[in-house]
């Protein structure tokens, strides 16, 4: 496979592993600019990756060293994973949305066992059966006792701001804020002639908002010391319809492969959730507990094949759905029930 694609324009690919994931690798873009190279996104933190980025860049006739800056469409490890290491290398600036920095400050203060047990407490409230949830307890005991590794992201310096332009010389990047993925999820319109002249309005790198072929996880990422109640499947789909209404000539995903027709593949992942939404309702004719419903519900594999790690991001799915089945007044959670169950109005 190609590790550097020329997208015409000052604009490259570079391919980047991400180890032990079927997504493969991502898309780390490459775009010149008057005052040097910036990258959108780095890869994940590892040496084979690292090696994969280095090498990419002298492909396009650059050096790590001459990065001038670094956009994070959102704080994952296959994006952002690498940013400190580009930083340490060439100086460059680092920028991020503040709500997905906040979440990699939150990484960086709190504790490690704090996550694991908070991790816990969620998923006895979906109503995780006690030997799922042991694991997680077992797995905290036991890093406890050989003292657990510091996770640090690097901590961003700039900010992105939705509706402006980042401040690259030469060019006309403007940030589109685009949660549901993540909280501070933000596609980047580069506002400038398609170099093919392809119909439609400039180029959106989308990040994970917005990939060919597969849809991207929605779950929760939220404070445990924040009540609030979000709803990130309704933040999505209204993203997701100011993309489509964007129309932009070509997408430059961080995952596959670029394509075209935006506003086409937004009608069918609006279709896709709407369906999904549907197929809940027939479930919560009974009520059921997040946990139940991710155990009923349609994954790319039976639920007794799903591996421990990927049943906890399913569950956090699940509950994203259900939420937005609440917020439509399409569900409710049923009065006094412990751990809470759901069902349909």
């Amino acid at each position: 496979m190609t590790q550097v694609t020329d997208h015409g324009g000052g604009v490259r690919s570079i391919r980047v592993p991400i180890p032990d994931n079927p997504l493969g690798t991502t898309l780390v873009h490459l775009v010149d600019t008057d005052l040097g190279p910036v990258l959108i996104d780095t890869g994940w933190d590892d040496p084979a990756s690292w090696d994969a980025l280095a090498a990419g860049l002298t492909a396009c006739g650059v050096s790590v060293a001459e990065v001038h800056g670094v956009v994070i469409t959102h704080h994952h490890p296959d994006h952002h994973g690498l940013s400190g290491k580009v930083r340490e290398a060439s100086g460059a600036w680092i920028a991020m949305h503040a709500l997905d920095t906040a979440i990699v400050r939150r990484t960086r203060e709190n504790r490690p066992d704090r996550w694991f047990s908070y991790m816990a407490d969620k998923l006895a409230s979906s109503g995780a059966p006690e030997e799922h949830v042991a694991q997680l307890r077992a797995a905290r005991t036991a890093r406890l006792s050989t003292g657990l590794p510091t996770f640090a992201p690097a901590l961003p310096d700039r900010e992105i701001v939705p509706g402006e332009l980042l401040d690259l010389a030469g060019r006309r990047l403007r940030a589109i804020w685009t949660p549901g993925h993540t909280p501070g999820h933000v596609c980047l319109h580069l506002e400038e002639t398609h170099p093919a002249a392809l119909p439609g309005n400039g180029r959106l790198f989308s990040g994970d908002h917005l990939l060919p072929r597969i849809t991207p996880h929605i779950g929760l990422y939220e404070d445990p010391d924040d009540a609030t109640v979000a709803d990130p499947l309704g933040d999505y789909l209204d993203a997701l319809e100011r993309v489509g209404r964007l129309n932009p000539a070509e997408v430059l995903p961080a995952h596959q492969h670029a394509f075209t027709d935006a506003p086409g593949r937004v009608r069918e992942l609006l279709a896709h959730h709407e369906d999904r939404l549907t197929g809940l309702l027939a479930l919560l004719e009974t009520p059921l507990t997040a946990w139940q419903l991710a155990e009923r519900m349609e994954w790319n594999r039976p639920w007794d094949q799903i591996p421990f790690t990927s049943r906890n991001i399913a569950v956090s799915e699940a509950e994203a759905h259900v939420r937005r089945l609440v917020k439509l007044g399409r569900a409710e959670a049923v009065t006094g029930s412990d751990p809470v169950t759901y069902v349909a109005l």
